[in-house]
C-alpha cells in the first residue's frame, strides 16, 4: 500500500477541520471534547503504540483517536503549529527546544513515555573494533540527534569531543579522531538506506526498527538508556495541556497496559520511561 505524502496528510487533516467548520452555517457542530484527537506520530514505534491504545484502551476511556503518520522529524511540528494536529508524539525535549528556538513554536512537552536508544550499525562489520582507518560514518543531520550520535561515538572511544557545556556538540568540536573517521550528515529517515554506501551509520531507534534492524542484536554499539535525557513524549500547543482528550491520552500512554505492550513488542529496542 502506498503511503500518502506528508503534504497530502497535512492537507487532508486541514480539509477535514475546514469541513467540520463549514457544517451548520459556519460553526463546527462538534465540541472539542467530542472531536477525535488528531495525533501526528512516527510510524514505529509511536504510531504502533497509539494504535494499541486506540484498539485496546481508548473506547473504555471515552477517547477517539486519529493517528496521522509522518516519516520525517520536521512536518509533525509544522502541522501542530498550523492546527492540523492536536498533538504529536515523535520527539524528545532537546529536539523540541532546538525546534522552538529555530521556528518560534510555542509548545508544551508532557511526560516522558519511552526511550529509543541510538545505535551504530553496519552492513559490512560485526564489531566496532573493525572500523577501518578513514571509515565513513553517517550520522543524523539535525543538531540534536547529530550531537547524540557524536556523543555515542565518543563514549565508545572513536572520537574525543571538546567540552561544549550545555551546547550541543557538532563535528567542529571533534578534538581527536584516531581512526580518521569521515563524518557525513544524512537526513535521519534516510540513514538505514545509507548503510550500503558507508562503513557505518548512527541510526535512531524508530528508523532502525522500521528498517527491520534490531537495536539489541544488530547495533555495534548502543546508547545507554539509564539517565538518558532523550525520552520521547507527547507535545501540544501551549495552553492545550488541560484539554480533556490530551489528559485521557496521557493517562493511557502511562498505563501498565502500555508498559507491557512496549516491553513485549520491542524486546529492549524501545524502553518505557515511566
Amino acid at each position: 500500500m502506498t503511503r500518502p505524502t506528508r503534504s497530502a496528510l497535512a492537507a487532508l487533516a486541514t480539509a477535514a477541520l475546514l469541513g467540520l467548520t463549514a457544517c451548520g452555517g459556519g460553526e463546527a457542530e462538534l465540541s472539542g471534547a467530542e472531536e477525535p484527537l488528531r495525533v501526528g506520530a512516527s510510524p514505529v514505534p509511536h504510531a504502533e503504540i497509539l494504535r494499541f491504545i486506540d484498539e485496546e484502551l481508548a473506547a473504555d476511556a471515552g477517547l477517539e483517536l486519529e493517528v496521522v503518520e509522518f516519516t520525517d522529524y520536521v512536518q509533525p511540528n509544522v502541522a501542530l503549529d498550523d492546527g492540523s494536529l492536536d498533538a504529536n508524539y515523535f520527539q524528545t525535549v532537546p529536539y523540541l527546544e532546538e525546534q522552538e528556538a529555530n521556528a518560534g513554536y510555542d509548545f508544551a512537552a508532557l511526560e516522558p513515555v519511552h526511550i529509543e536508544p541510538l545505535g551504530l550499525y553496519s552492513a559490512s562489520l560485526t564489531d566496532v573494533a573493525d572500523l577501518p582507518d578513514g571509515a565513513t560514518v553517517a550520522i543524523p543531520n539535525d543538531p540534536t540527534n547529530a550531537a547524540r550520535a557524536l556523543r555515542l561515538l565518543a563514549a565508545n572511544d572513536l572520537l574525543t569531543l571538546a567540552d561544549t557545556g550545555d551546547a550541543a556538540p557538532t563535528s567542529l568540536d571533534i578534538e581527536e579522531n584516531p581512526k580518521n573517521l569521515e563524518i557525513t550528515e544524512v537526513e535521519a529517515a534516510q540513514l538505514p538506506r545509507s548503510l550500503a554506501d558507508v562503513d557505518a551509520a548512527v541510526i535512531n531507534g524508530n528508523y532502525a526498527i522500521d528498517a527491520d534492524l534490531s537495536p539489541a542484536e544488530d547495533a555495534l554499539v548502543l546508547e545507554e538508556a539509564e539517565g538518558n535525557p532523550n525520552a520521547n513524549l507527547v507535545v501540544v500547543r501551549s495552553g492545550d495541556e488541560d484539554d480533556e482528550r490530551i489528559q485521557q491520552l496521557e493517562e493511557l500512554l502511562h498505563s501498565d497496559e502500555v508498559r507491557q505492550f512496549i516491553e513485549e513488542t520491542y524486546s529492549g529496542a524501545v524502553l518505557p520511561a515511566f
